[in-house]
Order: structure tokens, then C-alpha cells, then sequence
């Protein structure tokens, strides 16, 4: 089936068809660097993440690009509360979310651009505009955009623009839904406000050259950016539905009266994210950055909790809230702690298997080479249905059913040892396959080797002696002191094992 992809736009689900088959553009939201990126923020570039990988996944071949806001009103209110300058503050914010998303497995755009290097771009935009009768120059030196003069507008944001609060000018970034309004494209420089940060635009207006001081509008810093690396049109804009109004209508209202052609062809939204089924804020000491969930589950491997966190967002239809639990993030946890055991089983079982075609199965198998026809139609029905589901509107929690349908396969095939090397090792090429999409999977697991240090051995030779000896209460002792150094101790079937703690 073709890739079909929920269109905001028109609020239906599209067969999804390129405007060019070489390259898919796809542009996404960057953040606003005035503090740390809070988990609904990441969930947002979760999202977009996984939309990213699954077109790469189809053979797609994707260019992406990512801004950096990092001119507006917070970044310059803040930035002076620190004493530091405004580079310097959001450069530090920018390389703390740039490590969020490292931290989630995220993969940067391909290019990622600071507005701040745009200003030059946006003044272009900004003349233009002017020049067809869509901007004006307000008495103060700031330039708005006038909204009843883009036909469209509304379209994007469902608006009924009847009802709506319009003839007045909006200067802040964000506002209202109900606030239909011209907005700023340019703001005239406030020294008040905005202290040291100047910029300058050069434009002709009615044939005379104007010398504006000042700063850009938050909406015109992303057409700015779009046209830049990506010219007149693109594939795909993505965002949270938070981002809806005011900020992508205008970015339409912007770029179609520019160029005169249509923007994006597919707009794509991502959900609100609540916690415990609650709006985050801070007035609700409900408000978490990853940092924070970190600070609250010391006793937990970091790297298991981000990679819990990502399997939460794959456990989410894209579209719909997210609600974040503590409770989920364990599970999550839980989960990826048995993939990881499933990995590890997959490995220790190919290290038993035979190196040569000599041995055969209780069923006349070779152990090595043979690869059934069951085994290649099973493989086959994962793929089919893996492939399905991400082209279902990118239903990555779909996806997730298939992969612990492998999860148990391969559980079950180790149990009745029924695995050959080779269909072992295939197992580990079709895990590796669907992991450019998940994302979650740890691979270096089959690397690790099974030296212990002495004082671990020794400990748990002593708690099998004492488990012989039926000494339960000295048995758990010793598993608790071997927990306690970092290692646990694993009981199996025809013996034991050490794993040292993630």
C-alpha cells in the first residue's frame, strides 16, 4: 500500500506523492533557546523524528532543515535577567537541546539554522511584501502584516473569521486564538526592552530607501528560513498542534504572498502533551525537562530512561495527547530491559551454534547453514506488516505490535532451539533493519563480553554454594551484595551468569 499521511490542511488522510521524486523537503519547528527543552517540546521532535527515519526507511531520500529561534521576546528578556549576551545565553540552550535530542536517539536536521544569520533574507521578504500591499510601516518604525489582504488566511487553523477579534495589531509573539490581527513582521528597536540587541533592515518603500533598527517577528524567522535552503515550496512542515495558530497560518500568510505559490503540500501536527492526564505547567508542579525526570529516578540507569521515554512516544499515535506517567515510564523501562535480555539470549544462543555444517538438529537440521522455507515466510510476514503499519499515517505504535511479535518468535525459537547460525544472524540484520526506524534497541549488548571482575565471581560462586546448601536467606544476601556493586546475577536453567548494570 502507498504511504498515506494525515493532512491538517485538509483535515484528511492523503496518499502522500512527493512534488519531486529525488528529494522529499521536509522543514520542522526549531526551539526557542531560552531555557531547557521541556518533554513536551522533545515528544514534538520524537515525533518528527520518527516521520523522518520512516521516509528514509521507504527509500525515500529526505533533506531536512531545523531552526534555531534564537531572536525573540524570551531569549532577549532572559538573556539580560542573566548578565550574559544574547549569544553567549542562547548558544548554552542551544547545545543543551541539541544533547536532548542526542540523549533520545534523535537525528539532527540536516541543517540547522540560527535565525539570527537570516536577518538579511527576512528584510527581502519583509520589501516585497510591502511592495505588493500585503505589509505596512506603522508610525513607530515596525512593520505588520495585513491579514484581510491574504484571502486565505484561516484556512490552515480551521478559523471562522467572522467571529473573530480583528482591525488591531498584535506585537507580541503568541496570542489568542479569537485575535485574528495584523502581526509584526518587524519590530522598531525599544531600548527599554530590548537593551543592546540591534538589528538593521534596509528597505525601499514607495521608491525611498528606509533604515529600520530593530528586530524580526518571530513568524517571518521560518519563511525566512524555508525560502532560504528550500526556495518556493516544500514537501512537509511539521510541528505541535500548539504551533497551529498563530504560528504556521502566518507562515502561510507570509510565504504564499511571497512566492504566490503553495507552501507546504502536507502540514503534520503532533499532540498536546499532558501529564497524568493534567495540562503541564509549573503552577501544577507538573512540569518536567528531562533533567528533572532524571533527578527523580536516580536509582535508574539515565540511558534506560531516555530510551523508555522513546519507547513511550512510539507507544503513542502521533496525533492524539500524549499523556506522560511515571508509572508508564517504568513500564516502558520494563520493556526495553526485555528486549535488551532478548538480544542477549539471540547472542549467547548464535555463540553455541556450530561454526561448521557438520552437526544437524534433533529434526536432521544443519545447525549452521539451513535456512527454512518457514523461517523466510515468517521473516517475510514481518517485513510486509512492519512496512504497513509505519504507512499508515506513520502508526508507529502498530509498529511496535510487530516488533514483540519478533520479541516472542525469537524467545520461543531459542527455547525449542530452533534457530540455524545463519537464521540467527538474520534475526540480528532484520532487528538492526527496523531499529533506523525505532530507534531503541541497545546493539552494543552484542559486543559485550562476560568478564567479570574476581570479587564478582567469587561472590557468586559463594551464593551457589549457599543455594545448594538450600541457605535461601545467604543466597539473596550475596545477590544483594553483587547488586550493589553494579552486576547482577542471572539464574538459568543449566547454570548462571553476570551482567554488569546499564
Amino acid at each position: 500500500m502507498p504511504l498515506s499521511i494525515y493532512n491538517t490542511l485538509s483535515r484528511e488522510i492523503e496518499t502522500f506523492k512527493p512534488m519531486k521524486q529525488e528529494w522529499v523537503k521536509v522543514y520542522y519547528c526549531g526551539p526557542t533557546p531560552y531555557n531547557y527543552a521541556h518533554i513536551g517540546n522533545l515528544r514534538a521532535y520524537l515525533f518528527e523524528d520518527f516521520v523522518i527515519r520512516t521516509l528514509r526507511f521507504l527509500g525515500y531520500r529526505v533533506k531536512t532543515v531545523m531552526n534555531i529561534t534564537d531572536i525573540d521576546d524570551k531569549t532577549i528578556r532572559d538573556s539580560q535577567k542573566s548578565g550574559k549576551s544574547l549569544e553567549e545565553f542562547t548558544q548554552f540552550y542551544t547545545e543543551a537541546f541539541l544533547a536532548d535530542l542526542e540523549k533520545l536517539s534523535i537525528v539532527p536536521a540536516d541543517t540547522i539554522a540560527p535565525i539570527s544569520g537570516l536577518i538579511e533574507d527576512m528584510g527581502k521578504m519583509i520589501e516585497w511584501l510591502i511592495k505588493k500591499g500585503y505589509a505596512y510601516l506603522s508610525d513607530d518604525g515596525s512593520i505588520y502584516y495585513r491579514v484581510n489582504k491574504f484571502k486565505k488566511y484561516g484556512q490552515l487553523a480551521n478559523l471562522d473569521m467572522s467571529g473573530m477579534i480583528s482591525s488591531v495589531r498584535i506585537d507580541n509573539d503568541e496570542y489568542e486564538k479569537d485575535q485574528v490581527a495584523d502581526f509584526a513582521l518587524w519590530k522598531a528597536y525599544d531600548e527599554a526592552n530590548d537593551g543592546p540587541n540591534k538589528w538593521t533592515i534596509e528597505i525601499m518603500i514607495d521608491g525611498e530607501k528606509k533604515i529600520l533598527n530593530g528586530r524580526p517577528g518571530w513568524h517571518i524567522e521560518c519563511s525566512a528560513c524555508n525560502y532560504r535552503y528550500f526556495g518556493e515550496q516544500i514537501d512537509i512542515h511539521m510541528g505541535g498542534i500548539d504551533n497551529l495558530f498563530p504560528h504556521h497560518q502566518n507562515e502561510i500568510a507570509q510565504t504564499e504572498a511571497f512566492t504566490g505559490k503553495t507552501f507546504a503540500k502536507y502540514w503534520m501536527h503532533g499532540g498536546h502533551l499532558l501529564v497524568d492526564n493534567k495540562k503541564m505547567a509549573k503552577s501544577a508542579n507538573n512540569f518536567y525537562t528531562l533533567r528533572d525526570i532524571t533527578e527523580k529516578q536516580k536509582d535508574i540507569s539515565e540511558v534506560l530512561i531516555y530510551r523508555g521515554f522513546r519507547l513511550m512516544a512510539l507507544q503513542n499515535q502521533y496525533r492524539e495527547n500524549f499523556n506522560f506517567t511515571f508509572d508508564r515510564l517504568e513500564a516502558g523501562i520494563n520493556t526495553i530491559q526485555w528486549l535488551d535480555e532478548m538480544l542477549r539470549r539471540l547472542k549467547r544462543y548464535t555463540e553455541k551454534l556450530p561454526e561448521t555444517d557438520t552437526e544437524r538438529s534433533g529434526r536432521g537440521r544443519l545447525l549452521r547453514h539451513d535456512i527454512s522455507r518457514e523461517f523466510r515466510d515468517n521473516q517475510q510476514y514481518f517485513v510486509q506488516e512492519f512496512v504497513e503499519k509505519l504507512e499508515n499515517d506513520f502508526d508507529t505504535n502498530a509498529a511496535m505490535t510487530i516488533i514483540f511479535e519478533i520479541q516472542s518468535y525469537i524467545n520461543s525459537g531459542i527455547d525449542s532451539e530452533g534457530f540455524s547460525k545463519e537464521e540467527a544472524k538474520s534475526l540480528f540484520d532484520l532487528l538492526k533493519q527496523f531499529d533506523e526506524v525505532i530507534g531503541i534497541l541497545d546493539f552494543s549488548i552484542l559486543t559485550e563480553t562476560n568478564e567479570m571482575p574476581g570479587n564478582i565471581r567469587e561472590l557468586a560462586l559463594l551464593r551457589m554454594v549457599a543455594k545448594s546448601a538450600k541457605n535461601w536467606w545467604e543466597a539473596d544476601k550475596i545477590r544483594d551484595e553483587i547488586l550493589a556493586l553494579g552486576f547482577k546475577m542471572i539464574d538459568e536453567k543449566d547454570g548462571w551468569r553476570i551482567e554488569k548494570i546499564v
